[in-house]
């Protein structure tokens, strides 16, 4: 159930984004939906691959570059997602750090003691 929740909160963290921040595009609660399922998807399969493969610039860049890879995650998914669309690289990068924000207190919030 747990799981299920946090897709509804990633869902609504994509439709209220859409609505703050312009280049940010979401057509409804269906590709919410779904977004926030592949963009999970992307992080579990596809980021840890990309992070180990980039180590060396994540050191180089004391972390910073994870932003970028959260930003190709988020661009991956508005690849693969109908009704979602991320215009620009800048609103990528905002987007992909207040959805990694959302994750974050999701997280702590709804954490096991």
């Amino acid at each position: 159930m747990k799981h299920v929740l946090y897709f509804l909160v990633m869902s609504w963290a994509f439709v209220t984004i859409s609505r703050v921040l312009p280049g940010f595009q979401v057509n409804g609660w269906g590709p919410a939906i779904i977004a926030a399922i592949v963009l999970g998807v992307a992080n579990t399969l596809i980021k840890p691959v990309l992070f180990v493969l980039t180590l060396p610039l994540t050191i180089v860049t004391l972390g910073f570059f994870l932003l970028v890879l959260n930003a190709l995650m988020v661009w991956f998914t508005a690849l693969v997602v109908p009704g979602f669309a991320v215009h620009g690289f800048g609103t990528l990068l905002l987007s992909s750090l207040l959805l990694a924000i959302v994750g974050m207190v999701w997280k702590a919030i709804a954490k096991e003691d």
